[in-house]
């Protein structure tokens, strides 16, 4: 990945930036987006620390406009687009009770819409310049495939990015672009943090290795998604779930 320019997305924190740090360890260039100055600014400081190449851009990625001038901001500073990690999201915990229709729209457009607008304008940047092997990484969620009344908008959305993964890889394979998703379990980041003790335990038995998932570890399959490694992988939504699924 020496010569990529790749775009993350939710790089403030949590998988977002330990995935902007490995790709930027395998020398990629790499352009940190997130709507947490104060993250970014902290994100900036490390990579600099290490010697790592990497431009950071405030945004809020539920704006197609925001969207869209950060895929330009990426080709006016590298010149190139090899690929987006659309990662950006924020978890759910409200009761499909108390869900009215304003705030399921204004959830949506960070936890789905958002994801539609950086395929978007990054698949029409890299037909534009006529990129090879362009790839487009998404995430998706366990949530993606099991319900819960306290999860209604989470999982809707979460859902709904596996189909347009499949979907767009369908579309994309034409130019050249792969388009894939991971699908994590419970990660111990600071989104997590005010869960009670009793629930966390419990999270954690779910898992086949007792334990939450750490960010870097989600963020090692994303890499293996940009990689030539992961080549013939197209249209696949990944689970990184620790057997999660396998047996709940």
């Amino acid at each position: 990945m020496k010569k990529d320019v790749i775009i993350v997305t939710g790089a403030a924190s949590g998988v977002g930036r330990e995935t902007a740090l490995l790709l930027a360890k395998d020398g990629a260039k790499v352009v940190c987006a997130d709507i947490d100055k104060e993250g970014l600014r902290e994100l900036t400081e490390t990579m600099r620390k290490r010697n790592l190449d990497a431009k950071t851009k405030v945004t809020d990625v539920g704006k197609p406009e925001e969207v869209e001038e950060l895929v330009d901001f990426t080709v006016d500073t590298y010149k190139r687009l090899d690929g987006i990690f659309n990662n950006a999201g924020i978890r759910d915990g409200t009761h499909f009770d108390d869900v009215d229709p304003v705030r399921y729209h204004e959830h949506l457009a960070t936890n789905q819409h958002s994801v539609f607008y950086g395929m978007h304008y990054a698949a029409k940047k890299m037909q534009e310049l006529n990129t090879k092997n362009g790839r487009i990484v998404n995430t998706a969620s366990i949530r993606s495939y099991f319900g819960a009344k306290k999860s209604f908008r989470y999982s809707a959305a979460k859902a709904a990015i596996v189909s347009m993964t499949m979907s767009a890889a369908d579309a994309l394979a034409k130019d050249g672009i792969r388009v894939n998703a991971v699908a994590p379990a419970f990660i111990d980041t600071g989104l997590l943090a005010s869960v009670p003790q009793e629930r966390r335990e419990r999270l954690e038995k779910k898992h086949l290795r007792g334990r939450l998932l750490k960010a870097v570890e989600v963020a090692k399959v994303v890499r293996f998604l940009f990689s030539e490694d992961s080549i013939a992988v197209n249209g696949a939504t990944l689970l990184v779930d620790d057997g999660f699924l396998a047996v709940h």
